[in-house]
């Protein structure tokens, strides 16, 4: 047993022992390539949605080193017809990418010797074996010896292969250099047909379509955009998150709520499983995602502004569904041509939930909407962004203040904005400039639209998510009526009948829009 070759079942037995899921329905899909011309395929998908668990799950699952029959006897695969014909039954080699970059990173070294690293540890803990394989000079050669006296192939298990590419995006020696290394592997007609049962490998970003990567062009891909059968193995379906919350304190909608949100073609609501995991174990359902190693940052993409990206994230964060050509995307991080290829790399990492039937994106979950949220708090300089930010919070302090004619005149300004509807012509069309308006409250502000109370409905209802001094706002929209009345609605029929147990102050906003002289206006009442 070595650490790349033969790695044993080690760190699958230690998943195990802590609510693990039964994942192990996956290993059926991949013994059913083993050695047929499908026999590569590569998983790629965000963070934290349990890529790595797959992979130790398939090492000791096909690992000859070991005896792993205890370990997945209780589990689904056992019951496959697959299960005893591919246990413990061949070479494995197994290498996590992000730890040799991080051991060169760490020392100063050059990235582009990581491939020869990696050739080097496995090298030697094959002629570690048997005095015969220091005949060999080469990995490939030595390889192909070991298959020879063993009469056994090798599956390769490759963790994070994308992680090299996008760590040297600027720097083509050190990719070329990489590349070669899975082209002599898997497009090798000298090599790979005699050598590899079959190999798996997992990453974020897809394989780039440009031929750039042709060295891995003949795997079997399958993306966030288009899982296939690997649907079920992307993360938790919601079966699984129910027992998950029956044996813990943590109630279902809440984690629905939360880290619910990723849904593919079979209506299969998929869950972030690390974020899920980590909730039950701090009993506290809240975001778990700036605590995950995820390097990507939304705001360097977002800053971007391909197009008006900005105030597409604008839409998205006041709970808009988008339309995006996922098709141009390069699948890397650094070749951005418009607006739609920054988006379909947002879906990539995870801050994005598309629907492959509507061909559009939403923010997915209120654990990802904190991302989002906060992304505002960073907005600074003078885009359209930054503006809206600030004098959105304007808007919010006229407000809390009773300046009447400045809230007003701050609505007046996104009526005649990008934010505005094409056509302005009903009270929807004005509470759709509302929800722009005050989008700096979202990271403090619960939102509510037509919020049953008192004797009707409440056309839009800010209340704190926290208990601070901030007031509740209860706002009431007409059109070509007048701001007076709408004030009168709220008093009349009693909407802020819903905050009775609230127990701070309460702004009642009226706003008005005559069609005749094109303007808003205001009435602010505070009880």
């Amino acid at each position: 047993m070595g650490i790349y070759l033969g790695p044993g079942n080690a760190g699958f037995k230690r998943i195990t022992k802590s609510n693990y899921i039964d994942k192990t329905g996956m290993i059926e899909i991949i013994n059913s390539t083993i050695d047929t011309t499908d026999n590569l395929t590569c998983i790629s998908r965000p963070r934290r949605f349990g890529k790595s668990y797959a992979a130790q799950m398939l090492c000791a699952y096909y690992d000859n080193t070991c005896d792993s029959r205890a370990l997945f006897e209780n589990y689904e695969i056992a019951n496959s017809p697959s299960y005893e014909q591919h246990l413990n039954k061949y070479h494995v080699v197994n290498i996590d990418i992000t730890n040799f970059i991080s051991e060169f990173k760490k020392k100063g070294e050059d990235l582009k010797e990581v491939p020869s690293a990696i050739e080097k540890s496995i090298l030697g803990e094959i002629r570690a074996l048997d005095p015969i394989y220091e005949q060999y000079g080469t990995l490939l050669e030595c390889l192909i010896g070991l298959v020879d006296k063993t009469k056994t192939k090798v599956i390769f298990i490759i963790d994070e292969w994308d992680s090299m590419v996008r760590e040297t995006a600027d720097d083509q020696d050190a990719q070329d250099r990489y590349l070669n290394l899975l082209r002599g592997w898997f497009k090798n007609n000298n090599f790979t047909p005699k050598v590899v049962a079959a190999a798996y490998m997992t990453g974020i970003l897809p394989i780039k379509k440009d031929g750039t990567e042709s060295a891995i062009s003949d795997f079997n891909e399958y993306s966030i955009l288009n899982p296939g059968r690997f649907v079920p193995y992307t993360g938790f379906v919601e079966e699984e998150v129910a027992r998950i919350c029956q044996d813990s304190d943590i109630n279902i909608e809440e984690i629905k709520k939360w880290y619910d949100g990723y849904s593919f073609a079979d209506k299969q609501h998929i869950f972030n499983p690390y974020s899920v995991m980590s909730a039950v174990k701090m009993n506290s359902c809240e975001s778990y995602w700036q605590k995950t190693t995820a390097s990507e940052s939304l705001i360097t993409y977002v800053n971007m502004n391909y197009d008006g990206l900005q105030d597409d994230i604008v839409r998205l964060i006041a709970g808009e569904e988008l339309e995006v050509d996922v098709t141009g995307f390069e699948n890397d991080t650094i070749s951005f041509r418009s607006k739609d290829e920054v988006l379909t790399l947002l879906i990539h990492l995870g801050y994005l939930a598309y629907s492959k039937e509507t061909g559009t994106v939403r923010i997915p979950n209120k654990e990802v909407m904190q991302e989002f949220e906060s992304l505002l708090k960073k907005t600074a300089g003078s885009n359209r962004l930054a503006t809206l930010v600030r004098n959105s919070e304007k808007l919010f302090e006229s407000t809390v203040a009773g300046k009447e004619k400045e809230v007003a005149a701050a609505i007046e300004a996104i009526r005649n904005s990008e934010y505005a509807p094409a056509f302005y012509n009903d009270e929807q069309a004005l509470r759709y400039v509302i929800k722009f308006a005050y989008i700096s409250c979202v990271d403090r502000y619960m939102k509510i639209e037509e919020l049953p109370s008192g004797r009707g409905l409440a056309d839009v209802v800010y209340i704190p998510k926290k208990a601070t001094s901030d007031p509740a706002l209860v706002v009431e929209l007409k059109w070509d009526k007048s701001s007076e009345s709408a004030l009168n609605q709220i008093k009349d029929r009693n909407y802020p009948e819903v905050l009775k147990n609230y127990g701070g102050e309460i702004v009642l906003v009226g706003i008005n829009y005559d069609s005749k002289t094109k303007r808003h206006s205001c009435k602010i009442e505070r009880i």
